[in-house]
């Protein structure tokens, strides 16, 4: 899973100077619980309606045949995430500087397809010089 992947690659980011946060349209309470669960010691933001997402221009709505599919899953899509929209974002990671800059990113509409943390960690490592 890409959180525990960011989790173990924590101190390396930290050591550059920055700081992880990741953004989900989860509601907070869910992100919460996640982070128990998880054991995550980074913050996790809520998008509540997927509206930070939608400015980057991440946002996505699945397909008819992905909904059905979803609706069978454990998880309450719409229920976690406090709206009906079946809209989820793509997954990004960005570095952004201490002047609000985007200095990498890694996006890519193949949820499966996501960078390593070593690879956020190489672009964070100039920032930190």
């Amino acid at each position: 899973m890409e959180l525990a992947a960011l989790q173990n690659a924590l101190p390396d980011i930290t050591a550059t100077g920055a700081t992880l946060v990741a953004i989900s349209p989860q509601l907070p309470h869910h992100s919460r619980e996640f982070i128990a669960r998880r054991h995550l010691t980074f913050d996790i933001l809520s998008d509540v309606g997927n509206q930070v997402g939608r400015r980057y221009g991440l946002i996505f709505r699945l397909p008819d045949d992905l909904i059905e599919l979803y609706k069978t899953f454990p998880v309450d899509l719409p229920k976690h995430n406090g709206d009906d929209s079946w809209t989820l974002p793509m997954p990004a990671r960005f570095v952004i500087d201490r002047q609000g800059r985007i200095r990498w990113r890694d996006v890519d509409p193949d949820y499966t397809t996501r960078s390593e943390p070593a690879d956020t960690v190489a672009a964070l490592r100039p920032l930190g010089e």
